[in-house]
């Protein structure tokens, strides 16, 4: 008997209503690859989130958002297990912050990315919760893109919210949303308030906007991007608590809206994703190279 015709049936219907990578089986993933599902990766990190937030925010923001989204369309995506650490070197002065260097992130989600690509799936999507890490998730899709046959996405969470929460829910100003701040923190109390030491919220504008020039060039904000000068340095140089923006405007109900809203986007970029077509590579050398490019990360 061929290792073929010994694989069990599969239930497909019930592979169709699973969202969750880790849940199914390697026949159940083989019936996914056929649905042509989207595969959804959660990436963040382990870091401080000044006196009244857990080390998870990064993490368990994006991944709470990926997993919503998929309970809301599993026909459409599969959703992995989160990548929880990140790139946080710079925030090492706070205790509890857990650094992966930048090439070792890089090559991590590579890794996973072309495992799933391998298997099968040819569309992925990052979903990024950590500021640092953008950069990094980026060049990893992009990598992605040019190692293997799949087309992947990459962005971080609040990317998916912004325009609406600056003009129907914020009410702090520009620099109040960068770190442990207004919209991290209602993020937080939708999901779990009592994780919120509320007593001990304390935000503040970090201290480089007091250089003169500051507010013109070196200004940091998550929904609303950034001055024009990047200066990334030690986190503990401009900030006593390690929180910058404006906690104190937070609200359980702001965060609702906003993560409500994050989840409905994500699944329409899933499904723009999905059915988006093929752009096929093409050839211009007059003469055809004679070795593959040797290029990797």
């Amino acid at each position: 008997m061929s290792a073929q015709s010994a694989t069990p049936a599969v239930d497909r219907e019930a592979v169709r209503r699973q969202h969750r990578y880790e849940a199914l089986t390697w026949p159940e993933i083989n019936e996914a690859i056929a649905q042509e599902k989207v595969i959804v990766l959660p990436v963040g990190s382990v870091e401080q989130h000044g006196h009244h937030l857990p080390l998870d925010v990064d993490f368990r923001l994006a991944s709470s958002v990926c997993q919503a989204a998929g309970q809301q369309s599993p026909a459409d995506m599969l959703v992995m297990p989160p990548v929880s650490y990140g790139y946080c070197h710079h925030v090492m002065d706070f205790p509890g912050t857990i650094n992966v260097e930048p090439t070792t992130f890089v090559r991590l989600l590579l890794d996973i990315t072309r495992s799933v690509a391998y298997h099968g799936f040819k569309r992925i999507v990052l979903v990024n919760g950590h500021g640092s890490n953008h950069p990094l998730v980026e060049q990893a899709g992009r990598q992605t893109c040019l190692q293997t046959d799949a087309v992947c996405c990459t962005l971080s969470w609040w990317q998916l919210v912004a325009d609406y929460w600056n003009s129907e829910v914020r009410t702090s100003g520009r620099g109040g949303c960068a770190h442990a701040c207004e919209l991290e923190t209602s993020m937080y109390l939708h999901l779990d308030e009592a994780g919120v030491r509320t007593d001990r919220i304390r935000g503040a504008l970090p201290h480089y906007l007091n250089v003169p020039g500051g507010e013109q060039w070196q200004w940091v904000d998550l929904t609303m991007g950034a001055g024009p000068a990047t200066i990334v340095e030690w986190t503990a140089s401009y900030s006593e608590t390690g929180s910058f923006g404006a906690p104190e405007q937070a609200t359980a109900e702001k965060g609702r809206l906003a993560f409500e809203h994050s989840v409905n986007r994500l699944v329409e970029l899933v499904r723009w994703l999905k059915a988006r077509p093929p752009m096929p590579r093409r050839e211009h050398h007059a003469t055809a190279p004679t070795f593959p490019l040797p290029f990797g990360y």
